[in-house]
């Protein structure tokens, strides 16, 4: 009897995640229509991702636009360890944008 009450509730706890986190087809299903990716227009962000530096206006309006894409930029190798190092989350932190949640 405890174990089928201790499965119920681990199976609640697996619905319930599921329902908060949206899966990858969900996001991209809330993505504006109109979004394109485009990592070139993110080359204003590099000195405070590569440098630390503070970023400027231009660049977090670059990422606010491109806020839905940084699931696709962190599948890609050649820009993920760019959006997973410390210097990203600051940037993203300073620029008022939450770190994305991916599913990958």
């Amino acid at each position: 009897m405890a174990r089928a009450v201790a499965m119920c509730a681990v199976v609640a706890v697996v619905v319930a995640a599921m329902m908060v986190v949206p899966s990858a087809a969900a996001a991209r299903a809330m993505a504006p229509a109109h979004q394109k990716c485009d990592v070139g227009k993110l080359i204003d962000c590099r000195p405070a991702v590569i440098g630390g530096k503070p970023p400027s206006d231009s660049c977090c309006s670059n990422l606010k636009a491109q806020k839905w894409c940084f699931c696709q930029y962190l599948k890609d190798p050649n820009y993920s360890h760019y959006i997973n190092s410390p210097n990203a989350g600051k940037t993203l932190d300073s620029c008022g944008i939450r770190f994305p949640i991916c599913l990958l």
